[in-house]
């Protein structure tokens, strides 16, 4: 039976809840653009040691999204998800500074201690994070109001992106009052936990739900998981995120690499990652818009197509200045914004579609599941640029040959081209077309009338 209904949320409530995924990002593309990099190039990691541990990390990270779904199915926190939200905010900030801690020792016992500050972050950023987007759920029903929430999360997860981009070394550098790099890395990290701390406090406080289950008897895990495994729109798309991730992980985690090794400017490498936030947050009012006009599914197809004709042109040329290369990523990441878009838009709409299609509704484990299988697919992708990178024969700090550079850059334009088109094979099995949404919910209250 679908959840009872309350008022339909004013868009400045919307906007506020919106607001906790500036926070989250400040974490996250932190990790997904910076500690990678900050493992070989500050501390001094072998790029494969360093892509083990970051994978590892994702893959631990995954399972403890989807724990952490399936126990909010089962037991929401007391008091509610704000309150939860309000508290897990400084626990996980103080985690993501543990992970920006210089080693505490060397040798293996220095790997060992990066290593289990990098789970203690995946760890609690999974139980706030989870709980964060299964609210999400329940702000509304209305799939209008939801595209308009994946909009606005996306405006504010770019700029908070901008910031991580532009902002880390410079910030880090004088908060620290230290160029060395993993000093400055740290004093960055303390700054991002203060700000998300204190947003995520502001966001717990300020909810409120539209959407409030009815369920009499909390599902149990293997229920949660024969609901989502027949829930076709959820696999569909989730199988296509995958992709889609893997893809977009290796081209954002190349970028820092191809400016201090192709061009030999990392400055403009920063430059380019500030830039491709600032295009991404202004193209999203533009997918907005097309989603309107051709459906969330359609909008999948139009972005993945323009990426994989963009990726097709990087093969073919030889870029070795800045400004052409900063141009393509700019470019790129107003695409790829709005493949996320288009994700974030569908993914809770198949809890109403799994609702209908097998009588359960679940949330967390929608979440949570979507969660384990992007960690896992960021895990893959880190994996697949480290193990080209070393075939290719990369050395952190030193000159790379011609031949080297070569194969690094078939790495970087021919697998996110492959795994761009197996997201546009995967997503044309979805059954969520424009307007699918809609009867679904229609169907669902007719049903508990």
């Amino acid at each position: 039976m679908i959840a009872r209904l309350r008022a339909a949320p004013a868009r400045l409530r919307l906007l506020l809840f919106a607001f906790g995924d500036f926070a989250f990002n400040l974490y996250w593309q932190s990790i997904m653009l910076f500690l990678l990099f900050y493992y070989t190039e500050a501390l001094d990691l072998p790029v494969a040691r360093a892509a083990a541990i970051y994978t590892i990390a994702s893959v631990w990270d995954g399972l403890a999204n989807f724990l952490a779904g399936a126990i909010a199915d089962r037991r929401e926190p007391g008091r509610g998800y704000g309150r939860f939200l309000m508290l897990g905010s400084i626990p996980l900030g103080l985690a993501f500074v543990l992970t920006y801690m210089p080693p505490l020792a060397s040798g293996w016992w220095g790997i060992a201690t990066i290593f289990a500050g990098h789970l203690l972050f995946r760890t609690a950023y999974a139980a706030v994070n989870v709980p964060y987007l299964a609210m999400s759920a329940r702000v509304s029903s209305d799939s209008r109001d939801r595209a308009f929430l994946a909009g606005m999360r996306m405006l504010f997860g770019t700029m908070a992106a901008v910031l991580v981009a532009r902002g880390t070394l410079p910030l880090g550098a004088w908060l620290s009052g230290s160029a060395v790099p993993a000093q400055a890395y740290l004093g960055a990290a303390i700054l991002f936990a203060i700000l998300g701390t204190a947003i995520l406090v502001l966001v717990g406080a300020s909810y409120r739900e539209q959407v409030v289950p009815a369920r009499t008897q909390p599902p149990s895990i293997a229920a949660s998981l024969a609901s989502l495994a027949a829930n076709r729109a959820f696999v569909t798309l989730n199988l296509a995120m995958m992709a889609m991730i893997v893809a977009v992980t290796i081209l954002n985690k190349s970028v820092l690499y191809y400016f201090k090794y192709f061009i030999g400017d990392d400055v403009a490498g920063q430059s380019a990652l500030a830039w491709m936030g600032v295009v991404g947050a202004a193209a999203v009012p533009l997918w907005m818009l097309l989603q309107r006009l051709l459906g969330t599914r359609g909008l999948w197809f139009l972005a993945a197509g323009f990426c994989m004709a963009g990726l097709v042109l990087f093969a073919g040329a030889h870029i070795d200045r800045a400004a052409p290369m900063q141009l393509f990523l700019v470019a790129m990441q107003a695409l790829i914004v709005g493949l996320h878009f288009a994700y974030w838009a569908m993914l809770p709409n198949t809890v109403e579609y799994g609702e209908k299609a097998t009588g359960l509704r679940v949330e967390g484990a929608v979440f949570g599941m979507a969660a384990l299988l992007q960690r896992i697919a960021i895990g893959v992708a880190t994996l697949l640029l480290a193990s080209g990178f070393d075939a290719a024969g990369y050395v952190a700090n030193v000159r790379q040959s011609e031949a080297t550079l070569a194969a690094m850059r078939l790495t970087i334009a021919l697998v996110p081209l492959a795994f761009l088109a197996l997201s546009c094979v995967l997503m044309l099995l979805n059954p969520l077309g424009k307007g699918a949404h809609a009867r679904i919910v229609k169907d669902l209250e007719g049903h508990s009338e």
